[in-house]
């Protein structure tokens, strides 16, 4: 049975992938980022795309997306399902980072995706439930250098979203945090320097990663199996057990990672 769905962050990477996807499964789409052009081309590329529809903003513009969610409902009369995929990282050591970008990562990162689930969840409820995916990262779990405020922003998600899990289960709401590790995708190059400037260069790690496509599979599996938490990587996403039974251990290894 088809659903319709909202994707943020769909112009690119891990977004875009989930848009194929779920294209090819025959749902409904509605793809959101903030280049409308970009948006286009993904539509372009799923063929008879009568039902993914466009809708660009910027998460960053936290007064105007309840009034985005609005819209997104009222295209298709409902939304089963919102994978809040769009996001910001960061590259820029803690006491050098403006506060200006540490604001703009939050609102990115967190407030964006808070504000429009709890814009979309009293629709969902309304309608005998739904489900909402988070996509986090294994920096949400543990921090490293150069990512203080994008770790606090994923970190902040786990704790919201597992709260509001707990407040929602009884109205058939499920919530799904996913935490990928090393993905090859342009989120280091567009990740936001001390000043705000994108950095432009794609760290080691993420260019030898695991697909896009790969991650998207594996997230629309965990999401069909209604999983709380999943984590996808490769090697990296041991380092969330490290951290937990060896802290002393990971943080000494954490100090010496090449983070670039």
């Amino acid at each position: 049975m088809s659903k319709i769905i909202w994707i943020t962050g769909a112009s690119s990477g891990i977004g875009e992938a989930l848009v194929y996807e779920h294209f090819k499964a025959g749902d409904k789409l509605i793809i959101s980022a903030r280049n409308r052009d970009e948006l286009f081309r993904v539509k372009g590329n799923c063929q008879n795309s009568f039902n993914v529809h466009v809708l660009p903003f910027d998460l960053c513009e936290t007064e105007i997306l309840a009034q985005k969610a609005a819209d997104a409902i009222r295209i298709f009369g409902s939304i089963d399902l919102l994978i809040n995929a769009g996001g910001v990282s960061q590259r820029g050591l803690a006491l050098a980072t403006d506060l200006s970008t540490e604001q703009q990562i939050m609102n990115t990162n967190f407030w964006g995706t808070v504000i429009l689930s709890k814009a979309i969840l009293p629709v969902m409820i309304k309608n005998g439930g739904g489900q909402i995916v988070v996509i986090s990262s294994l920096v949400g779990k543990f921090g490293t250098k150069l990512r203080s405020t994008y770790a606090a922003s994923k970190h902040a998600l786990h704790g919201y979203f597992d709260s509001l899990r707990s407040e929602v289960y009884d109205q058939n709401i499920d919530i799904t945090i996913v935490c990928p590790g090393f993905i090859k995708t342009n989120v280091s190059v567009n990740a936001l320097t001390a000043n705000g400037n994108n950095q432009g260069t794609m760290d080691d790690a993420q260019a030898n990663g695991m697909s896009a496509e790969a991650c998207a599979k594996q997230i629309v599996a965990a999401v069909k199996l209604k999983k709380e938490e999943v984590y996808i990587g490769g090697k990296e996403t041991k380092a969330i057990f490290l951290k937990r039974f060896f802290p002393n251990y990971f943080s000494k290894k954490i100090r010496a990672a090449k983070v670039t």
